[in-house]
């Protein structure tokens, strides 16, 4: 057999042995025992180039591995490897903070932006496979309403300096999943405690880094009490983000109400540390002929309800 062959029978072992030694690095490790198998394929295949073409090499090293090590070196996860190593190969670092599954939903992803945007979403919210499939499943990135072509890795690229802002967390439509409950007639107040009563849901569909403060919160305007749906802080752009609940289209008089609130928590609520305050208007069917010409400082998203 080839030196490439001899090559990651070494690797394997050598992740083997060192695996058993110390569980808490075995991610780890066999992170970069596959990035370097797939770079041995791909060198064994004569080049990025060539080997996007032609698998059966691959078939031969999956039949021999099997054989000595058992399974985990079948043909589709030697694939993987491969295109581990070919993802990342160029400056960008495999995360160790998420798991071969993940990588394995990760890597079909061929769009660069789109790939780093998922890998991104499961570490900021600690996700496990099984909520990042769903993630990829309901096409969380899709739906973002900011840019979406030049999403960098944020944990493992050193020069990463880029300024987040509400539009690279808001998805249009926001997914609210209603379980069994009937979804046909549905008022403001309603909505509004279903989304309390699952807020952590709700808070991934918004994005990272928010805090609940409250809900209804009231503010006094001259002798009368005003209610704001719902209040959070976000530490990642340092301010507070209102959101105003609509269970109809979107009015101009919505973005008029949302616009007194922002300015009213400008004036009396926010520090000088703090950004400038955000609002959010999610309505139930957003009218972009209005929004289009709102205030930078609020932005309008549709909501869905899902079964």
């Amino acid at each position: 057999m080839d030196n490439h062959y001899n090559n990651i029978k070494l690797l394997i072992e050598n992740n083997i042995v060192e695996t058993k030694k110390n569980e808490i690095s075995s991610n780890t490790h066999t992170l970069m025992t596959y990035f370097n198998v797939g770079r041995e394929i791909v060198e064994a295949q004569g080049g990025e180039a060539r080997a996007k073409y032609g698998d059966s090499l691959i078939k031969e090293y999956s039949k021999k591995l099997t054989e000595e090590y058992g399974k985990g070196y079948t043909v589709s996860n030697l694939k993987r490897m491969r295109s581990l190593y070919l993802c990342f190969q160029k400056g960008a670092t495999v995360s160790h903070q998420l798991s071969w599954s993940h990588y394995c939903l990760i890597l079909p992803i061929k769009n660069e932006s789109k790939r780093n945007y998922y890998i991104n979403l499961a570490i900021d919210n600690n996700l496990g496979v099984r909520d990042l499939r769903k993630e990829i499943k309901n096409n969380s990135y899709e739906r973002l309403i900011g840019d979406k072509e030049n999403i960098k890795l944020k944990y493992t690229n050193e020069n990463y300096d880029k300024e987040i802002s509400i539009l690279d967390m808001i998805k249009d439509p926001i997914l609210i999943s209603m379980g069994n409950k009937k979804i046909d007639k549905l008022s403001e107040k309603a909505l509004k405690k279903y989304i309390l009563e699952n807020i952590e849901k709700v808070l991934l569909e918004l994005g990272v880094g928010f805090s609940f403060v409250g809900s209804e919160k009231k503010i006094k305007v001259g002798n009368n009490y005003r209610f704001i749906d719902l209040v959070f802080f976000n530490i990642e752009l340092n301010c507070y983000v209102l959101i105003e609940l609509k269970i109809n289209k979107l009015d101009i008089r919505d973005i008029g109400q949302l616009e007194f609130y922002v300015r009213y928590y400008d004036d009396n609520i926010k520090k000088d540390f703090h950004n400038t305050t955000i609002g959010i208007i999610i309505c139930k069917k957003n009218d972009k002929n209005i929004s289009k010409y709102n205030n930078p400082n609020i932005v309008v998203s549709s909501y869905k309800l899902l079964e």
